[in-house]
C-alpha cells in the first residue's frame, strides 16, 4: 500500500447534490477518471448521510434516529434498513454502469467513502444515551466493526467491478476527540480525550484490517498532522483554505515522509465570479514553493479535490467543480515549473514564496 495510489490525480471527497443516483454517478464515473468514487446523495435523507451511510456498512452494529442523532439499538430498525437498501441500490447503479462504459478489467480505481471510526463514536450514541466515545470499549468495537465492513464492503465492489479499491475515511471529529472539547448528554457533562498513543493504534489497526491504501479526510481546521504522519494511512486529505501557517511544518514533514497530500482547492459550492482553474492551483504551487520542495512534489505527492463534500452545491457547479479539478491536477502534473511564482497562498499570515522554510528547502519527499 502506497502513496501513490492516491498521488497526482483529481477525485472527489464523496457526496454530491440532489436524488438522482443514477444521474451522480454517471457524472463522476465520466469525470473522475483516474480515482472515480462511490457517490454519496445526503439528500435522500435518513439513513443516506455520512453516519446512516457509515452504519450500512459496519458489521454487527445496528443504528436507529432518535431526536437527539443515531442511536445503537439491539436489531435492525427503519433507519438501519434505508441505509442498506440505499447503499445496495447505489452498488447496483454503480455496477451497471460500469459495465455499460466497458471499464471492467480497465485497471481503473475507485475510491469508498465511511466516517471513521472517531467521527462513529462522537456522533453516534449507546443504548444509554451517552456518546459512543464516553465508553472505550465502545470505541474499539466500533473500530473493529467499521474495519472488518469495510473489508467486506471492499471485496464485494471487487467481485462486482473488477477494479482495485482504495478507502477514504472521513474523520470530522478527530480534532475534538483528541482535544476533549466535546460535550456529553447535556452541556455540563464532558467527554474525556482520547490519547493520541491510543488514537494511533485504533487507527493504525483500522487500517490493517483494511488492507487496503487508505487516506484520511479531516475538513477540520486543527488537522493533527504529527498523528496522520505516523499512522499507517498513505495520504490525508485537507481543506487548503483552511490551512494556517501553524500546519506548514506539519504538511512538509507529511510530505517529507512519503504520504500523498489530497489539497481541497475546489470551492464545494459555486462561488459568485466564476473561477479560473489557474487561481485555483495558486494555494497549492504557493505552499509547495514556500516549503522549499521541488515542484516536481505537485505531481508525484499532491491530489487536487473540492474543499469538501459537494452535497450543498447545485448539480451545474458540482459538475464544473470536477472538470475544475481535473484542469488543476493536469496542470500539477504536466507543467508544474510553469505555473507562475505567486504571492498569496493558504493560510493567514502569508508569506512570500521566496522566503521558504529552511527545514524542507531543497529536499525532495522520499
Amino acid at each position: 500500500m502506497t502513496s501513490s495510489d492516491f498521488a497526482g490525480l483529481a477525485t472527489g471527497i464523496g457526496s454530491w447534490p440532489g436524488t438522482d443516483i443514477r444521474e451522480a454517478a454517471a457524472v463522476v464515473v465520466g469525470e473522475f477518471t483516474e480515482l472515480p468514487h462511490i457517490v454519496e446523495l445526503p439528500a435522500r435523507g435518513l439513513g443516506a448521510d455520512m453516519i446512516g451511510r457509515t452504519g450500512a456498512i459496519m458489521v454487527d452494529v445496528q443504528l436507529d434516529v432518535r431526536t437527539s442523532g443515531y442511536r445503537v439499538v439491539p436489531r435492525p430498525m427503519l433507519a438501519g434498513r434505508r441505509a442498506i437498501d440505499f447503499l445496495t441500490e447505489d452498488l447496483d447503479v454503480l455496477e451497471e454502469l460500469w459495465e455499460v462504459s466497458g471499464l471492467r478489467g480497465s485497471g481503473r480505481t475507485i475510491k469508498v467513502q465511511a466516517a471513521g471510526p472517531f467521527t462513529m463514536a462522537a456522533q453516534v450514541e449507546l443504548r444509554h444515551g451517552h456518546r459512543a466515545l464516553t465508553d472505550r470499549g465502545a470505541l474499539r468495537h466500533f473500530a473493529e466493526s467499521l474495519g472488518e465492513g469495510l473489508r467486506l464492503h471492499c471485496a464485494e465492489l471487487t467481485r462486482r467491478l473488477g477494479a482495485e479499491v482504495v478507502v477514504q475515511l472521513d474523520e470530522p471529529s478527530l480534532a475534538a476527540v483528541l482535544a476533549g472539547t466535546l460535550t456529553g448528554i447535556t452541556g455540563l457533562d464532558s467527554v474525556r480525550a482520547v490519547p493520541e498513543p491510543d488514537a494511533l493504534d485504533l487507527l493504525d489497526s483500522l487500517v490493517e484490517t483494511i488492507a487496503l491504501p487508505v487516506a484520511v479526510h479531516c475538513c477540520d481546521s486543527d488537522v493533527p498532522f504529527d498523528l496522520l504522519r505516523r499512522s499507517r494511512a498513505v495520504a490525508i486529505a485537507v481543506d487548503a483554505t483552511a490551512l494556517r501557517r501553524a500546519d506548514f511544518d506539519g504538511i512538509g514533514e507529511l510530505l517529507q515522509a512519503g504520504k500523498t497530500l489530497m489539497l481541497g482547492l475546489i470551492p464545494a459550492e459555486a462561488p459568485e465570479r466564476p473561477p479560473h482553474w489557474r487561481e485555483l492551483a495558486e494555494p497549492g504551487v504557493t505552499l509547495i514553493d514556500r516549503l522549499g520542495f521541488d515542484r516536481r512534489v505537485l505531481a508525484s505527492q499532491i491530489s487536487v479535490t473540492p474543499t469538501c463534500g459537494l452535497a450543498g452545491s447545485t448539480p451545474e457547479w458540482a459538475r464544473r467543480a470536477t472538470g475544475l479539478a481535473r484542469e488543476v491536477a493536469a496542470a500539477f502534473a504536466d507543467a508544474p515549473d510553469s505555473l507562475t511564482d505567486f504571492t498569496g497562498g493558504p493560510g493567514e499570515e502569508a508569506l512570500s514564496p521566496r522566503r521558504r522554510n529552511p527545514r524542507f528547502q531543497g529536499r525532495s519527499a522520499v
